[in-house]
């Protein structure tokens, strides 16, 4: 009986089938009219179902209708019925009782159970057909044998596969032809089998079947899923295949499927447009099959074996280049790189804009438009892996001439381009176009562009992209977003991201855990110390995520156990530091590695941080006699040295360290000048400070710091203002600390119309160090914070520390007192009476040469 079910977009024709007497009565001019109703209707996924059972239903016709032969018919319809209810023992059972009656029995009468258990592979049932039609001695056909090949690569059993082929080979009564090797070949693609993939090769080469069409497409899908993805194999099928063919819309779709994937973009682009070229001309040949697959319509010739190229080309490791695809598309190559003639090549003359759209509009709506815009959307995404933004945008140009309508599929390509080239705000604008479209954009698409939006540290964008996302397989954005918020020390913002991630099911990956001990490893640091309650803290985090590492079965990477060492000793956590610390050794040690130069030096810092000299001496021994140093890890050493008091250990060490091949740097003169101001040795440290001026060592803002807070600590205010001077005479800008120590000095002394006048022009140097005519520029703009009588002027002021300009906060802040407290701001600050007292004092002062070190 027909039923028509209709809906409100489309009507769909199904038969229902209410027992196995209505099967065998069904007209075949009914089936016919059927089929013909459904083909020529919309395609949709339940249509080409309903399709392909209605041909299957055709094809078998013969067998449900009345005959001599009407029991065993009616048996293979129970043991099918079986089969999809699950009932595996009534199937045997009737495959029992079709093998045990009188009758003699043919290929046929087993055809339908084959094709079934092919369909839904069930290699089981199949070897239990085979063993039947053996003990009744059936004379099995090319038919029978090419439906169980299927049905055990599908169910993969390739041995036996390979087995059942081998046997064929060598018998007279059947031949093997070349799709049973297609669909072998095509299941090793699928299982990534590469020894069954030679042993199918070698079957074929020793049997002489040649090649065909589909021969080719399996070989490329072997060459990139199996062998290693060898583009000089590709050229070669390429060139082979054009020996013997011509190329056809089909073909030269695979051929760009697989330059794509190989990142060859100059060969798919040229193929492109050798494609393009051929719908122009109406080479198209292009028809659907029963279940839906677009396939080429004309005649499939096997090309007999030769000797010549096959897979042996690239089951070996050739590293020749090729040369391009073809001759026949050096032409069309020399127009990829100007976007004009590409867009204009097939479509006439620049003033005819709509001569491509008006050429293809007699295909609007057929199986060649898809074609054509499956192949551009993959030669775009190839566009975004090699990083040729240009190429993309100039696609989309060449598909809005021919009036092909981008998809989902091509907009992400092109984002993925852009955001790579230019960043995430013209990917935006593309989005906001497949908006306007009314195109959904992909998880991936979205993920792109979170992507590129964390790396501009744009986390309000990034997070409203990620929530978008609504499956997603891979980490890389979220981890992305991670990485912006510890770059920005915002660990707030990831929590609201670890629970999308949990929501989507998303396992971290070592990477997440890297982020993590980053990101919640400390609580008070850097801006407090370490006390017991953020200790606590630090310790149950760390051992949450510890505890969410070993469920995922990740072990630590050298990353992830040095911020995790980082983390407790920026604590103060010593007594777990050094846990850890021996539990890495006792990790990296099973797997024949170290830990590295860079993690001891982590836990070295933390002791000498901690005051814990004996321990990071002990520490120190054992990397030297394992050979793991480097400069960081000597001026970590020598800045031990004024823990110990000992400038004769720290000149050793420098001695050391030369001899290593490290020069002194900066950190190690501070270390070395920090150990002489712990002994109180003011000449000398000046001496150490003069040598590094000489030698052009670069002093920072740290080296000279050093040398204030001693002097501010022990009053010394002669040394306050010569290291002041030197600073403004190596352009050195000040920082909040240096304000602190040279204005805490003056009022520690009484001199506190002195130290308001340095504080103004020690924060004047914060805002420029340059010269005057910087700061005349800006003051209009900084009065206008500095003078301000509204409530909110700190607030406005303190915005600047969010912009990463704590430096000029600090000043506006120290100028706006000033000028509360009633002093006027003087806007050129080395006219001042105390800068010109300064100079005036140690401007001339020479630089002596100094001792060397070592």
């Amino acid at each position: 009986m027909c039923y028509y079910l209709r809906g409100e977009k489309e009507t769909a024709l199904r038969f229902i089938f209410t027992g196995s007497a209505l099967r065998r009565e069904a007209p075949r001019a009914c089936i016919d009219m059927c089929l013909g109703f459904l083909c020529g209707s919309e395609e949709s996924g339940e249509k080409v179902g309903i399709i392909t059972d209605f041909y299957n239903l055709r094809r078998y016709h013969g067998c449900f209708s009345y005959g001599r032969n009407a029991i065993t018919r009616r048996l293979q319809v129970q043991i099918v019925e079986a089969l999809r209810s699950n009932q595996r023992s009534r199937a045997s059972s009737l495959l029992s009782e079709l093998g045990c009656g009188n009758h003699s029995l043919r290929a046929n009468d087993f055809i339908y159970i084959l094709e079934y258990c092919s369909r839904y592979p069930d290699p089981l049932f199949v070897m239990e057909i085979w063993r039947i039609m053996d003990e009744k001695k059936v004379n099995v056909n090319h038919r029978c044998v090419m439906l169980r090949i299927q049905a055990l690569c599908k169910g993969g059993y390739l041995e036996e596969a390979f087995d059942l082929l081998d046997f064929v080979g060598k018998n007279h009564d059947i031949h093997p032809i070349l799709p049973m090797y297609n669909n072998l070949l095509r299941e090793c693609v699928q299982t990534n089998s590469l020894d069954q993939a030679r042993q199918f090769y070698d079957l074929m080469e020793d049997q002489v079947l040649g090649k065909n069409e589909v021969t080719y497409s399996q070989f490329l899908k072997t060459l990139l899923a199996v062998f290693r993805k060898n583009l000089s194999a590709a050229h070669e099928i390429w060139k082979e295949y054009m020996t013997y063919y011509s190329m056809s819309i089909i073909s030269l779709r695979k051929f760009i499927w697989s330059f794509t994937r190989l990142r060859d973009l100059e060969s798919a682009y040229a193929a492109l447009q050798h494609m393009v070229d051929l719908v122009f001309k109406g080479s198209i040949f292009i028809n659907k099959s029963a279940d839906g697959r677009l396939r080429s319509s004309r005649f499939d010739i096997p090309i007999p074996k030769n000797g010549g190229m096959g897979l042996k080309i690239f089951m070996e490791e050739s590293k020749h280049s090729l040369p391009s695809v073809s001759d026949n598309s050096k032409r069309i190559e020399s127009h990829a790189s100007n976007v004009e003639d590409s867009t204009v090549f097939y479509m006439g003359s620049k003033e005819d804009k709509g001569f491509g759209i008006n050429m293809l509009e007699k295909y609007k709506g057929k199986p060649v438009m898809k074609v054509l815009r499956w192949s551009f959307s993959d030669v775009i995404r190839a566009c975004a892996q090699t990083q040729n933004c240009r190429l993309a945008e100039q696609l989309i140009l060449q598909m809005q001439n021919l009036g092909l309508e981008p998809s989902c599929h091509t907009y992400d390509g092109l984002i993925r381009a852009i955001v790579r080239d230019r960043g995430f705000s013209d990917g935006m604008e593309v989005l906001e176009t497949m908006q306007l479209r009314n195109l959904k954009p992909y998880d991936s698409t979205l993920a792109a562009l979170s992507i590129s939006s964390s790396n501009a540290l744009q986390l309000d964008l990034a997070e409203c992209l990620l929530d978008q996302i609504s499956r997603i397989s891979y980490i890389h954005p979220f981890n992305a977003f991670l990485a912006a918020c510890d770059t920005l020390d915002l660990p707030e913002r990831a929590v609201p991201i670890l629970a999308k991630m949990k929501q989507l099911k998303l396992k971290p990956n070592i990477g997440t855990y890297e982020l993590l001990f980053s990101l919640f490893g400390n609580v008070n640091a850097p801006y407090e110390e370490g006390n017991m309650l953020s200790q606590v803290d630090v310790y149950r985090r760390i051992k949450a995520i510890q505890m969410d590492m070993l469920n995922n079965g990740i072990q630590h990477s050298h990353l992830s156990m040095k911020n995790l060492l980082k983390a407790l000793g920026t604590e103060g956590m010593i007594t777990e530091l050094m846990h850890y610390l021996h539990l890495a050794q006792r990790q990296f040690s099973l797997s024949k590695t170290y830990l590295g130069t860079p993690i001891y030096n982590i836990v070295l810092h933390s002791l000498i941080e901690a005051k814990e000299s004996h321990r990071a001496i002990e520490i120190f021994k054992n990397m030297i006699s394992c050979g793991l140093r480097d400069a960081a890890t000597y001026n970590i050493m020598i800045d031990c040295c004024s823990i110990i008091q000992c400038y004769r250990s720290a000149r050793a060490l420098v001695s050391m360290m030369i001899r290593d091949g490290f020069l002194p740097q900066t950190l190690t003169y501070t270390a070395l000048i920090k150990i002489l101001l712990e002994l109180e040795d003011y000449d000398e440290a000046l001496n150490l400070l003069d040598q590094a001026r000489s030698e052009e060592i670069p002093c920072d803002i740290l080296l000279y710091n050093t040398i204030l807070q001693k002097a501010c600590r022990e009053g010394i205010i002669d040394l306050i203002e010569l290291v002041t001077e030197l600073m403004h005479q190596e352009k050195i800008q000040p920082d909040p600390s240096t304000c602190y120590y040279v204005f805490s000095s003056y009022v520690d002394h009484g001199f506190f119309s002195t130290a308001m006048e340095s504080l103004q022009v020690l924060s004047m140097r914060m805002i420029s160090e340059d010269c005057d005519s910087i700061l005349e520029e800006k003051r209009t703009e900084f009065e206008g914070f500095i003078l301000s009588e509204d409530d909110d002027a700190e607030s406005r002021i303190l915005q600047f520390f969010k912009g990463s300009e704590e430096n000029l906060a600090a000043a506006l802040l120290n100028l706006r007192w000033c000028a509360i407290s009633g002093y006027l701001i003087s806007w050129s600050p080395n006219e001042s009476s105390w800068a010109r007292r300064l100079f005036n004092c140690y401007g001339s002062r020479k630089e002596s040469s100094g001792s060397k070190l070592g």
